[in-house]
């Protein structure tokens, strides 16, 4: 245990509170059991370690990462209920999706140990997943960390304190940046490239990226479904195919061709890569605004991935609504558009460069314009960077 102490000592000695992610205000943090899900990168263990220090429990929390190698001859369970004789109250695991029967220990954590507060976490959204069906639907209460958003990316960077703007204020044209951003196209351009993920200041930042990528496609998902590590290589070919298309319509017969698979396996390997935020399916929406079983189109999973993974400028019609529909869809449902291209709420949103016109949307009542290359708004013209103020 003193080793464990000391581990999570030297980490919180180094966390910065500065900046904290957007999630963290929204979480129940008083519930006894919390699992935060999200792909690897964007930011779940920095998060933990700011929540400690922002409420001053340090004395009483343990932070521990699952694939430590203290637990090759310990159990999470014996440490957990260790921690809880000696008074701990907040026990934060860290990685957890790397230890074998995780929900089946934190689930006994649960039950015997009703004193102790658990937030789990997991570079992999497939085995936290699997793992909480399994045991721990009933319990936990479940959050879900996206990348960062333009406003985040904004504070992280600038040092300002941008609050997220709702939906009806931003297709009104009702916001402001601060005085001293005049021009934020360039800092979009910067943001579309890097900003998503938090690392993006670290060396080599393509590099590292490229890794997390790599991590994603060997080992989370040929281990989540019980695929031979080959996998990887149909999952990478088809990953290449979804970012060079524009737009990516799924073809599953034509796909399985191009990557000698089953139609059927097909779809299984876009379910696996939308749940490990490789990717985002489009899907069409009844009246009501339920979305249906049906895809419309695929994107990669953020704009930050189209440069990554394109080996030089992505497509920009491609790249446009790449980065609207990953920030409109953390807060909204988002739908495919019988006429135009998204449909959130009952407006229809047509997404293009400063030269776009008004045509496919004229007859529409709620019917806006986003515009790429424009500073500012006017009438239902709205520029894209301010939906990276949503959340």
């Amino acid at each position: 245990m003193e080793a464990l102490f000391e581990i999570y000592t030297n980490r919180l000695a180094r966390v910065d509170t500065r900046f904290v992610r957007y999630l963290h205000d929204k979480i129940k943090w008083s519930s006894r059991l919390i699992v935060i899900t999200g792909s690897r990168g964007v930011g779940k263990t920095t998060l933990l370690l700011q929540h400690i220090k922002l409420t001053k429990t340090e004395s009483d929390s343990l932070y521990l990462s699952a694939d430590s190698i203290y637990f090759t001859n310990n159990t999470l369970y014996d440490v957990a209920s260790k921690f809880h004789k000696l008074n701990g109250k907040y026990l934060y695991i860290d990685e957890v999706h790397k230890y074998k029967n995780w929900s089946t220990e934190v689930k006994m954590m649960y039950d015997n140990l009703p004193d102790l507060h658990i937030v789990v976490t997991g570079s992999s959204v497939l085995d936290i997943t699997k793992g909480t069906e399994a045991d721990l639907s009933r319990r936990a209460l479940i959050y879900n960390l996206e990348g960062m958003s333009f406003r985040e990316y904004l504070n992280f960077t600038l040092g300002t304190n941008i609050k997220p703007v709702p939906l009806s204020k931003i297709v009104s044209n009702s916001y402001a940046l601060p005085a001293d951003i005049s021009h934020p196209i360039p800092l979009w351009m910067n943001y579309l490239k890097m900003g998503y993920y938090p690392f993006f200041r670290e060396d080599d930042f393509y590099t590292r990226l490229d890794n997390v990528v790599n991590q994603t496609l060997e080992v989370d998902i040929p281990t989540y479904a019980n695929m031979n590590v080959a996998t990887s290589v149909k999952l990478k070919r088809l990953l290449f195919i979804i970012a060079r298309s524009v737009p990516f319509k799924p073809n599953f017969s034509e796909i399985g061709r191009a990557i000698d698979t089953d139609r059927g396996t097909v779809a299984d390997y876009f379910v696996y890569m939308e749940k490990a935020g490789l990717i985002s399916r489009l899907r069409h929406a009844n009246d009501k605004m339920v979305l249906l079983e049906k895809v419309d189109k695929i994107y990669l999973s953020n704009p930050t991935l189209c440069f990554a993974q394109s080996g030089e400028r992505p497509d920009v019609g491609n790249l446009r609504e790449t980065a609207f529909y990953s920030l409109m869809r953390v807060n909204n449902r988002v739908a495919s558009s019988p006429i135009s291209d998204f449909l959130i709420d009952g407006m229809t949103f047509e997404v293009g460069g400063k030269n776009k016109k008004r045509k496919q949307i004229e007859s529409v009542e709620k019917g806006y314009v986003v515009k790429d290359d424009i500073e500012h708004g006017f009438l239902n013209t709205i520029p894209l960077w301010a939906f990276g103020l949503n959340y």
